[in-house]
């Protein structure tokens, strides 16, 4: 996936919202407020994606291109670095588990009964 297609992927999420609250290469990713994915605008491109703790080192003994988070928490954030060999597949489900992560974290106020179809 190009910069744009992993843009659109992420924006398409219901109540998500994109901005650039830390700097003009850093676009991110909120849904009600809570960051899912900071998209690197500058080569090398990488995305930080939020992951289960267990499951997060899994990924990076198996993919050289999942690193812990860059400037995150690195026990829950992995930075995933897009110029490598992953399938798009992946790059969608890892951003979907990011999403599903900070949406199950949200206060029932803030959810309603809103439920997210993705």
């Amino acid at each position: 996936m190009n910069i744009e297609e992993i843009r659109a992927y992420c924006i398409a999420k219901p109540f998500t919202t994109e901005g650039f609250p830390f700097d003009e290469t850093t676009l991110v990713f909120k849904v009600h407020g809570k960051m899912f994915a900071l998209l690197n605008l500058e080569a090398p491109h990488s995305i930080n994606l939020k992951c289960d703790p267990d499951r997060a080192i899994q990924l990076r003994e198996q993919y050289e291109e999942i690193i812990p988070g860059y400037h995150m928490n690195k026990q829950m954030w992995n930075t995933v670095n897009l110029h490598g060999f992953l399938n798009d597949e992946l790059l969608m489900e890892l951003i979907d588990h990011s999403y599903e992560l900070i949406w199950n974290g949200l206060p029932k106020k803030l959810k309603g009964d809103d439920k997210p179809s993705l």
